[in-house]
Formats: structure tokens, C-alpha cells, sequence
């Protein structure tokens, strides 16, 4: 238990020292005591700028971290595979093709791009069961299925922006991920979306607990199985396409967050997604501050970090598992 509450002091105060880090570091600077305060209602004309160009993103990338790492938690749960992701298997894939559809041909529905991003996301992750099931859930069949269907809608985007460019039309910016230039309409997007999924999603830690019995076993205590899967999936998707729909796609978070996580404070799961939310804000945040700050005044995507992290760190977790 002490180890469990120590890990969510350590991980809170990081996240807090990573916000005002990120918030006063940049081409406008500011000191520490004077941004803390202007916080608290001090004028001064830096921290209006910092304000509107920086909170922002800094929320935007909390929310981003949160949301799919929860989101990895939950497919892992529901899939018993730790290695499920969705920027692995597809979901964000799938997610980002079906807004670039709806922002570049109805931007009039930009509000609702999660919701429809979900609808792509849901299809993505309904592929990757229907054709990895025989009899059961095969971790393997899970991972190579979910690779396929990754590339099969990664190839979409990139064959439909390359059809509008021969038809000039302009592409909304889509697909990137690129947390540069958010505004305050991208942080009521992403949180009014990323509540409901993060409530939703501690409100169901314990049927995540129960899924990591045997079916049998579930099902003898009265659990409806099936019906907790595909409420959980739906949840982990909708998480996954609010963070791609806001801030691209970012995969490797939801893999690397909750195999750390769970090294932390354990598999209850009433402790690893409120545990995970925090870690995830804290690393997405952490490598888009990196990112701004590393080759300024150029910037590196926190994908492209997540990438350069993540990739490593799969192959490691299939040796170990193998």
C-alpha cells in the first residue's frame, strides 16, 4: 500500500514540475516565482502570451497522455494481451483515416470528429477480433491482425490525401501529430470527450478485474463476459479516438504506460487506471516539452520521441514474453 501511495506522490509532483516547466520555457520565457505570480492574478504581459499559446497544448497533451494510456489498459484487459495498443492494432489508424474523411469533406462537423472518429476506431478494432478469433483470443494472432489493419488504413490516408492533391483539394491537417498551434476550442474538444471515457472507464475497473479470470470462472459468478468486453472496447476506443482525433497519432503510449504501471502499484485495476492517467500525462507531456525544447527553434513531433521510446521497448516485451 505505501509503495502504491509514494508512486502516486512521486508521479503527481513529477507532472506538476513538468507543467510549469513547459509552461515557462520556450522562445517567451519566464521565471518560476514570476509565473506562479501571475498564476495568482499578478499582471504581466508574458504570461497572457503563454497563456493562450502554450496551456493550450499543455492540456491538450494531458489529456492526450491520459486517454490513451487508460485506453491501453483497457485493451489489454480485454484482449489479456499485453502488447495491445491502439496505435499498434489499428484503432487510432482507423480513428484518424475517418476524420481526415470528415474534416476534409463536412468540416462543418468538426465538434463532433471524436464521435465519428470513434465509429472509425470501433470498425478498426472490430476487424482485429473477427479475425483473430478461432475459439478464443490468440495474443499473437491479435498483434500480427491489428499490424495489418494498421497499415491497410494507414494506406487509406495516404492514398486519399494523395487523391486530393491531384484534385486540389485542400486536406484538413490530419494524421500528424503535432501538438504545436492547439487552441482553447481543441481543449474543450478533447476534454469534454476525455471526461466521459476517463469516468466511464474508473467506473468499470472492476469488471477489467474480473476479466483476467477464466471465462468459466467469470461467467459461474454471474459476470456477463461478453457484454463487458464490448463496453470496455468501446470505451478504450473512444478514449483512443479523442486523443488521434485532437493530437494525432501517438502510438507505444498505451504499451509502455501500463506494463510500467503495473510494475508500480499492481493489476488492480482501481489503482492502475487512475495510476496510468497520471503516468500517461506525465510522458506525453514530457516528450512534447522535450520535442519543443531539444532543437529549438525547430520542433520534434512527440510521436516521433514515442516512436524512437516505444519501438525498443516492443521488441523487448516480446523477447521477454517469448
Amino acid at each position: 500500500m505505501n509503495k502504491k501511495i509514494s508512486s502516486f506522490l512521486v508521479v503527481s509532483l513529477l507532472l506538476l514540475v513538468v507543467i510549469i516547466y513547459s509552461a515557462i520555457t520556450g522562445s517567451i520565457k519566464m521565471d518560476t516565482m514570476e509565473f506562479i505570480r501571475a498564476l495568482f492574478g499578478e499582471e504581466n504581459s508574458n504570461y497572457t502570451v503563454i497563456k493562450d499559446l502554450r496551456f493550450p497544448r499543455i492540456i491538450v497533451a494531458l489529456f492526450a497522455g491520459a486517454s490513451l494510456s487508460i485506453s491501453g489498459v483497457l485493451l489489454q484487459a480485454v484482449m489479456r494481451n499485453p502488447l495491445a495498443d491502439a496505435g499498434v492494432i489499428g484503432i487510432s489508424a482507423g480513428a484518424s483515416f475517418v476524420q481526415l474523411l470528415i474534416i476534409t469533406l463536412f468540416p462543418m462537423m468538426f465538434f463532433f470528429t471524436p464521435l465519428l472518429a470513434f465509429f472509425g476506431g470501433a470498425f478498426a478494432c472490430f476487424l482485429v477480433f473477427m479475425l483473430s478469433w478461432k475459439s478464443g483470443l490468440n495474443p499473437l494472432k491479435i498483434i500480427l491482425v491489428g499490424i495489418a489493419i494498421n497499415a491497410m488504413f494507414t494506406g487509406l490516408t495516404e492514398a486519399f490525401v494523395t487523391l486530393c492533391s491531384y484534385m486540389n483539394v485542400m486536406v484538413g491537417g490530419v494524421g500528424g501529430s503535432n501538438l504545436s498551434m492547439r487552441t482553447w476550442s481543441d481543449v474543450r474538444l478533447i476534454s469534454f470527450y476525455g471526461l466521459i471515457g476517463l469516468l466511464a472507464a474508473l467506473l468499470i475497473a472492476s469488471w477489467c478485474n474480473l476479466l483476467a479470470l477464466q471465462d468459466k470462472t467469470a461467467k459461474s459468478l454471474g459476470f456477463n463476459v461478453t457484454r463487458a468486453r464490448l463496453f470496455i472496447a468501446a470505451i478504450a476506443v473512444l478514449l483512443a479516438a479523442i486523443s488521434t482525433a485532437t493530437a494525432g497519432v501517438i502510438a507505444f503510449v498505451g504499451l509502455l504506460v501500463p506494463h510500467i504501471s503495473r510494475r508500480l502499484v499492481g493489476s488492480d485495476h482501481k489503482w492502475l487506471i487512475p495510476f496510468s492517467a497520471l503516468a500517461g500525462a506525465l510522458l506525453i507531456l514530457t516528450a512534447d516539452t522535450l520535442g519543443r525544447i531539444l532543437v529549438a527553434p525547430l520542433e520534434i513531433p512527440a510521436s516521433t520521441i514515442m516512436a524512437i521510446i516505444g519501438g525498443p521497448f516492443l521488441i523487448f516485451l516480446i523477447r521477454k514474453d517469448k
